[in-house]
């Protein structure tokens, strides 16, 4: 049974089910047998699977949150700190996952959910701030209009690439639309 605090090892249990598995698939048996913990202590500490499906979802930002931050900590310009996002997306990619990198996490749970859905509200959010977080860094390299088009165009070709690497289970498309930003970048 792994360390930590039942909240921690359901939130783990869930967090590679859910990612694995899928959100509806997953049932609240499996992620407290992984866990190790009695079902009392996921109602202890979450009101109910939708509690801790919202938990999941801001844990996996959080964790994208920090690749970031370190990516960005090691970066010298503003060039650097926009391909630091999409480096993130690389060692997200480079997790062990023991059936293969999938694809965003996220998005993946967002997609179980219908439109309108606080779950994917949640996730579009995320998606917003990693835009967010280009276009801020583009401003000191081009005017704000242009700065928040090319953010756009960076998330579309970031998205695309991790779609694509996770139907093919490899990181490959992802480093290959970082390099499409780098010879975008460059010719600013």
């Amino acid at each position: 049974m792994s360390q930590g605090s039942a909240r921690e090892r359901l939130l783990d249990a869930a967090a590679r089910r859910f990612y694995e598995d899928g959100v509806h698939a997953t049932g609240i048996d499996t992620i407290t047998s992984e866990a190790g913990v009695a079902k009392k202590s996921l109602y202890n500490n979450f009101s109910s699977k939708e509690e801790l499906v919202r938990a999941y979802i801001n844990a996996r930002h959080e964790e994208w949150l920090d690749l970031h931050r370190q990516r960005s900590a090691k970066a010298s310009t503003a060039a650097d700190r926009v391909v630091a996002v999409f480096d993130a997306y690389i060692d997200h990619a480079d997790d062990a996952h023991s059936k293969g990198f999938r694809g965003c996490g996220l998005l993946n749970a967002a997609a179980e959910f219908p439109a309108g859905h606080p779950a994917r509200s949640s996730v579009r959010a995320h998606k917003e701030q990693v835009e967010k977080i280009l276009a801020e860094n583009l401003e000191s390299m081009t005017t704000e209009a242009e700065a928040l088009e090319l953010a756009e165009h960076f998330s579309f070709l970031l998205e695309g690439a991790v779609a694509r690497s996770g139907l093919e289970g490899t990181p490959a498309r992802l480093e290959h639309a970082r390099a499409i930003a780098s010879r975008m970048l460059a010719a600013l």
